[in-house]
């Protein structure tokens, strides 16, 4: 999608008016804008993270009235009606799995983005293989799909967490740090950290992306209650149709979403330019999704002493009708 067609101007052109008509007619009951306006869709996402990039384009530019995206992800979800908790939140499929424990209602909608994550550690240390891992002090966050890519990483050189020393970074903004201050020898975080870990680094970085079978899965999500409320359903479908179809044009043309995630992170232009190849933005449900979470509930159950839910309990979290719905609309717009 081109720059020109999101910037903000006084009227909308032609073809995104029919777009948006089409959206709004297409959703029978749904409310009008202006209903919009009085009961607006909420929405919440980890504002640090490139993966939110096609969510904030389609909730400021091309969802009906705007909307805007709260800093926080799926538990916000669930926050008392007084504090207006989020009717759609981001987060990694991690923390589906984590709060979906006592939150049985959580629904995995969309997958928005795929992390591909990468190892960065210093040469300095004496890493030259994966097997030099052995020992060393890797930053990274806990329970995470940053941690899970480094689980499966670790079993793929013949190593487990308690080879190495995991240095647990309580926030990931600035985790970079760690291993340029030699307070670790390697790092596992999500982008763009790693960027500027690997830029700080220059000739003594060096960086181990092996093939484990796994990419960050950075889902939408909302509740049963959610989608069983016709109004709350249709709004949400709509904002899924305007998902897919942002994350499919500004793969054309993703200037402007750079341009939004550094202006929301604070991150430089040019640092989310260069960070971000290691995404990728399908806006459909992955076709991998139950698998990874069947893999991903049996580390975090040996992690946590509790028994792994099986196949038929994680496949009951996924609701795939909401993008089918999305898709639906999209596919009578002309043109």
């Amino acid at each position: 999608m081109s720059q020109a067609f999101f910037a903000r101007r006084p009227r909308l052109g032609a073809r995104c008016a029919s777009v948006l008509a089409i959206l709004l007619a297409a959703s029978g009951a749904a409310a009008s804008q202006a209903e919009e306006g009085r009961d607006p869709l909420r929405i919440s996402g980890m504002l640090q993270t490139i993966e939110l990039a096609p969510v904030h384009v389609a909730a400021d530019r091309i969802y009906p009235g705007g909307a805007a995206v709260r800093n926080g992800g799926i538990p916000i979800l669930f926050l008392p009606p007084e504090e207006k908790p989020s009717h759609v939140a981001t987060h990694a499929e991690t923390q589906a799995l984590r709060n979906s424990l006592s939150r049985p209602d959580l629904r995995i909608i969309l997958t928005v983005a795929r992390g591909h994550y990468r190892i960065v550690a210093r040469r300095s240390s004496g890493i030259e293989t994966l097997a030099d891992l052995r020992g060393k002090r890797i930053a990274t966050m806990g329970p995470t799909s940053a941690g899970f890519y480094l689980h499966n990483v670790l079993a793929s050189a013949g190593l487990s967490e308690a080879d190495v020393r995991i240095v647990n970074v309580p926030r990931p903004q600035e985790i970079s740090r760690s291993i340029i201050a030699k307070e670790a020898d390697a790092l596992v975080i999500w982008e763009p950290e790693m960027q500027r870990a690997v830029d700080a680094l220059g000739d003594d970085a060096i960086l181990f992306q092996p093939d484990v079978g796994y990419d960050e899965l950075f889902n939408l999500n909302t509740t049963a209650g959610n989608l069983a409320d016709p109004h709350r359903r249709a709004q949400i479908v709509r904002f899924v149709a305007a998902l897919m179809r942002t994350s499919r044009e500004a793969k054309a043309d993703p200037t402007l979403a750079i341009q939004m995630v550094a202006d929301k992170t604070g991150y430089p232009v040019d640092l989310i330019r260069k960070a971000w190849p290691h995404h990728s933005f399908p806006a459909a449900l992955a076709p991998d999704l139950l698998d990874v979470l069947v893999r991903e509930e049996a580390w975090l159950a040996r992690q946590e002493g509790r028994p792994a839910r099986d196949r038929d309990a994680l496949a009951r979290l996924i609701d795939p009708s909401v993008a089918r719905d999305a898709r639906a609309l999209l596919e009578r717009e002309p043109g």
